[in-house]
């Protein structure tokens, strides 16, 4: 374990991701840093809380932390583990699949909490290879917050192949949403996600997107704003297709399930449940 001192700067590792990427040769069986990053005595921003519930469209002035918000205050951990020279897949080009979260209990947003990331495992993917990343919050020896999230890297695989999956149905629209152009940037300054994919048209386009995109985590952010998230609960989401900005969606909404579409392709699909003590 490896303990720091202070949260590292998210622009200086992005940097040293991209230059590293090209040199990398993703596969399942790679080997990857088993180092666990820890980060004592975390208290979150107000300022910075208070600007994310309002792109997110959270109550501002609650006294509980979003459910998303530890994602926050762990990305910078979990970036220095995905930009180490020793991590095999390119940060460039990396991409957020999913998301899975416990809450034990709401967290207060004037406490102070103990963030801890690793680096689980790789798995096969249809569509080349999926990193599983561990963000865990600690209030002194209590796990009070843990996500899962997976990153996928694209390559050639002996799987590459498009295999059946089973579509969800469409839930009944709740609301349309107009997204502004702007939320990329306003985001990343709550955030501190500046990947330029989500910052402007002209950077966007680099990477091969028509306009800049949203972010992942904005879009569960949102979702979940509108869905209402019980103290203690299971959150899962899956990112299927971004959602370019600015543009029209649909939030849908049903028995815990929630989607974002545009007509007929969906953009994220994900479920809210009560969490059952284990």
């Amino acid at each position: 374990m490896i303990v720091l001192d202070s949260a590292p700067s998210l622009g200086p590792l992005l940097a040293r991701g991209a230059l590293q990427s090209p040199f990398k040769r993703p596969t399942p069986d790679a080997r990857f840093p088993r180092t666990c990053l820890l980060l004592p005595q975390v208290r979150p921003d107000l300022e910075k809380l208070a600007a994310y519930e309002r792109v997110c469209g959270f109550a501002t002035g609650d006294d509980g932390l979003p459910i998303t918000y530890p994602h926050v205050l762990g990305f910078p951990l979990a970036m220095r583990l995905m930009s180490a020279r020793d991590f095999p897949l390119p940060l460039l080009g990396l991409v957020h699949t999913s998301i899975e979260i416990e809450r034990y209990a709401e967290l207060p947003g004037d406490g102070t909490y103990d963030m801890a990331v690793h680096v689980e495992k790789l798995s096969p993917h249809r569509r080349g290879t999926e990193a599983t990343v561990v963000t865990g919050v600690r209030v002194g020896e209590d796990v009070v917050w843990e996500s899962r999230s997976t990153y996928l890297a694209r390559h050639r695989t002996r799987h590459s192949g498009e295999t059946a999956r089973n579509e969800p149905g469409p839930l009944p629209v709740v609301e349309e949403w107009r997204i502004a152009g702007d939320v990329g940037r306003r985001y990343a300054a709550a955030s501190g996600d500046r990947n330029p994919i989500h910052l402007h048209p002209l950077t966007a386009r680099l990477f091969g997107f028509p306009r800049a995109i949203a972010h992942g985590m904005w879009t569960v952010a949102r979702c979940l704003a509108a869905h209402g998230v019980p103290a203690a609960a299971e959150v899962r989401a899956e990112f299927r297709a971004p959602v370019l900005l600015p543009g029209t969606v649909e939030y849908a909404a049903e028995d815990g399930r929630f989607q974002l579409r545009s007509g007929d392709r969906l953009h994220v699909e994900g479920s809210v449940r009560p969490r059952v003590a284990r």
